[in-house]
């Protein structure tokens, strides 16, 4: 049974990197359009169209999401998935033009591999054209190639995350998650309470309380998407992200930093009448879920131990 985004019929995934570089980017593509929000709530956030999903404005559906390393840099990606989805007349119409609506958000994976190289137009490019229905690829792929968790006193303590992706069927209501862990945190399994990886010297809190915070590594972030089939509104849509972001707080100690730039969007391609309290529930769940299964598949990479050998 298919357990990633994609069981969202409508939802396609693809992913591009450079596993030299250890940075790339993963997108999301909705062709018909869906109906979406977003919730940033971290410090340090990296985004694009982001202003475009606030209730209150115009355009009611996107038709892609990418999510990608590189820092600012890693923007670029969106414009390659753009000109995929002109190519194939995909986009909000216009008297002139079809124009397609690909919000983004990026995280700081330059610490990992070569800073000099970062997702590009050409990049995402890439990912969309790879994108299909079939359940993704997880782990070390995609916007998760550089991701790391526990960076408090740095990378010499840091463990590799990656992107994954995990999803409920509430019988025919369909919701997932996809996410990019790259917290500054640690990963906590909310269902036992116990540490699964971060700071390799202790836990990132007790360092915080002993240490008073002397120094940090200023630049993480858990990006992500949730995608479901209920037939929600803009501002339901924008509740969904808002609650997801519960099942963020829930498996990443500490979360929502300034040193993090947590985005979290959400995809609601309106296949089935729903009721907005239980998709933000269990988007929450599904969200934490995924979290943990982000640093479960991650392999080693850039000098980071990772879970998965």
């Amino acid at each position: 049974m298919n357990r990633t985004l994609t069981a969202v019929r409508g939802i396609e995934v693809g992913h591009a990197q450079n596993d030299e570089a250890l940075t790339g980017c993963t997108v999301i593509l909705c062709r018909k359009g869906a109906v979406a929000g977003v919730d940033v709530r971290g410090g340090g956030p990296g985004t694009r169209e982001t202003d475009l999903l606030n209730p209150v404005n115009h355009v009611q559906k996107v038709h892609g999401v990418v999510l990608s390393g590189g820092s600012a840099f890693g923007l670029d990606a969106a414009s390659g998935v753009m000109r995929y989805l002109a190519e194939h007349q995909i986009g909000y119409k216009t008297p002139a033009a079809r124009v397609p609506i690909v919000p983004s958000a990026i995280l700081y994976d330059l610490n990992l591999g070569r800073a000099d190289v970062r997702p590009d137009s050409a990049l995402g490019y890439l990912a969309a054209s790879r994108a299909s229905a079939a359940p993704p690829t997880e782990g070390n792929v995609g916007a998760g190639t550089g991701a790391s968790v526990g960076k408090i006193r740095g990378m010499g303590y840091a463990m590799k995350s990656g992107i994954v992706t995990w999803s409920v069927d509430l019988n025919g209501l369909d919701i997932a998650a996809l996410e990019a862990v790259n917290a500054v945190g640690d990963v906590i399994d909310p269902k036992t309470g116990k540490k699964l990886a971060g700071l390799r010297s202790g836990s990132t809190l007790e360092w915080m309380k002993n240490k008073q915070m002397r120094s940090v590594e200023a630049s993480n972030t858990v990006i992500g998407v949730i995608a479901t089939n209920a037939r929600l509104t803009k501002p339901e849509a924008t509740k969904v992200a808002q609650m997801a972001h519960d099942g963020l707080a829930r498996s990443v100690r500490p979360a929502h930093t300034q040193y993090d730039g947590d985005t979290i969007f959400a995809l609601a391609t309106g296949a089935v009448k729903a009721e907005v309290m239980l998709v933000g529930a269990f988007a929450a769940e599904v969200m934490a879920e995924a979290i943990v299964r982000a640093v479960k598949l991650a392999k080693p990479a850039g000098g980071l131990p990772g879970l998965k050998k």
